[in-house]
């Protein structure tokens, strides 16, 4: 397989650990491994008590009946482990997907949900969202474009980058297409438990049809990234076992230690998920108010759900030069459009960390200095 460079990781490589804030970053705040083993009284004993040696190669059984209780229809047998998210999607795409099969996925996207099926040589049909439609979907466009040739519909909800959430009648529209059309459907629900309105929280694709397949992770909504623990939940038996199969030629089991903090953190996830909530509606509303300061700059489309957001440059020629140009000058990192293969006017900026206010200020100050 010949893939494409990952433009959006290698950014990140490159300034992630260089600059002085990251105001771009996906993920909730973290915690530090005193903070967690704290949520539970003998978590220290039984931390001492994990065995280093190696794992179940699905998961730690206890691990995956966890996970299980993020769905209604979904039971421990249902779920397999990976490490992350990215490891999930690039299994998914490898077992399900031939050459000359078609895809179509929701964009701006993560660049893997789309670029895997590039590399395998799978057509792919990119179901473009826009800033002056809200970032709506069109469900004509979808319905339009399956073909014979359509395997899999490639959806995220709630949205990175944008911060977009489908109401229930839409998303009901997209899960009977699929259904009717005998189609995979891959949700990637990394940012599942952030919508700030918990009545319009989405079920989970795996619960409604037997080709949903749903994707989850530790590293966002949850904040914990480090352990690399991500998930695929569906009840496609075959589809299943393939992937299990294809995960002994990529890590084969997962971290020890990893899986402990991560059923650690589920089983306190109340409490995780309330303070993640918190932290995003805190700084929501400080950047409300930045963008209503600086309407004459940047078009704001308020976020319903998750920790990062898309707003549109309303000046200047290039996103991709206000943003290195803010990195130079105040050590700012925001994350622009053309890392995803979206244009060069918009950019992602993240709000589920504890110090975004203090980035924001540092923003603040630099259009300010620059733009009176």
């Amino acid at each position: 397989m010949r893939i494409k460079g990952f433009k959006l990781e290698e950014y990140f490589a490159k300034y992630e650990f260089n600059v002085e804030y990251s105001l771009c970053s996906s993920d909730c705040e973290s915690f530090s491994v005193d903070e967690l083993l704290t949520l539970e009284k003998t978590s220290l004993e039984d931390l001492k008590k994990v065995w280093l040696g190696y794992t179940e190669s699905l998961g730690n059984p206890i691990l995956r009946e966890e996970i299980s209780k993020l769905y209604s229809k979904i039971n421990a047998e249902e779920v397999i482990v990976f490490s992350g998210a990215e490891e999930a999607i690039f299994i998914f795409m490898n077992v399900l997907l031939n050459k000359g099969d078609h895809i179509i996925v929701q964009y701006p996207a993560y660049q893997s949900l789309y670029e895997i099926a590039n590399a395998i040589g799978c057509k792919v049909t990119k179901w473009v969202m826009d800033d002056e439609n809200q970032w709506a979907l069109s469900l004509q466009f979808l319905e339009t474009n399956i073909t014979p040739s359509t395997k899999c519909i490639v959806v995220n909800f709630p949205h990175n980058p944008t911060g977009y959430l489908p109401k229930r009648d839409i998303y009901n529209r997209i899960i009977n297409l699929a259904k009717e059309n005998d189609i995979y459907l891959l949700s990637d629900e990394v940012y599942k438990f952030l919508e700030y309105t918990e009545a319009e929280r989405l079920p989970s694709a795996c619960d409604l049809i037997d080709k949903g397949v749903s994707i989850g992770v530790m590293s966002k909504a949850f904040g914990l990234a480090g352990l690399r623990i991500g998930w695929i939940a569906t009840k496609h038996t075959s589809l299943f076992k393939e992937i299990a199969s294809f995960k002994n030629y990529t890590t084969i089991c997962n971290s020890a230690l990893s899986e402990f903090f991560a059923i650690l953190a589920l089983r306190k996830r109340n409490r995780i998920l309330n303070r993640n909530l918190e932290i995003i509606m805190n700084n929501l509303n400080l950047l409300d108010d930045f963008f209503n300061r600086h309407n004459n700059i940047f078009s704001w489309i308020r976020p319903n759900a998750g920790s990062v957001a898309f707003p549109r440059l309303l000046v200047n020629d290039s996103v991709q030069a206000f943003c290195l140009d803010l990195l130079k000058k105040k050590s700012v990192l925001l994350m622009p459009s053309t890392n995803y293969d979206y244009g060069d006017r918009h950019f992602r900026i993240g709000f589920g960390r504890k110090n975004m206010p203090e980035a924001l200020q540092h923003f603040d100050n630099y259009i300010t200095e620059n733009y009176g």
